[in-house]
């Protein structure tokens, strides 16, 4: 006894659809790496700055850096991280897109943080040259 076989139900491998996900382990295994070198990153920047106002001379008076420079690298790692979370999302890697998301916002708070202290002892080195860590006549 033969009986009728029904046609094929839908099938959702081909074509136009639902994209199929990155697999979790590498998923996992490159949000972890992005974000251990994005912070990274960020600490060799901000080493830098810290570095830029160290001297062994105890007779030379040494302020840091303007951090103008160093948060726009900042915000470069930051464009990155954005980079990298939009190319994750394309993929379908959702905890990448997370923690590139995580860094993101991490690094938008520095930035704006940092520009707001930075503006700030630009004005207080305006008004008054002479303040501490302002690099005014006679110093470096």
């Amino acid at each position: 006894m033969d009986l009728p076989v029904a046609p094929p139900a839908f099938d959702a491998t081909a074509g136009p659809g639902p994209r199929r996900r990155a697999d979790r382990g590498a998923d996992v295994g490159a949000g972890c790496g992005l974000v251990f070198l994005e912070l990274v990153a960020l600490v060799v920047i901000f080493g830098l700055w810290v570095l830029s106002g160290w001297t062994f001379d105890t007779a030379e008076t040494v302020t840091a850096d303007p951090l103008w420079n160093y948060l726009a690298a900042a915000g470069a790692v930051g464009v990155l991280a954005l980079a990298a979370g939009l190319i994750a999302a394309w993929a379908g890697a959702v905890v990448t897109v997370a923690t590139q998301a995580a860094v993101a916002v991490l690094v938008c708070l520095v930035v704006f943080g940092g520009a707001a202290a930075q503006s700030h002892q630009d004005q207080v080195c305006r008004d008054t040259p002479s303040a501490s860590g302002c690099r005014g006549a006679g110093r470096p």
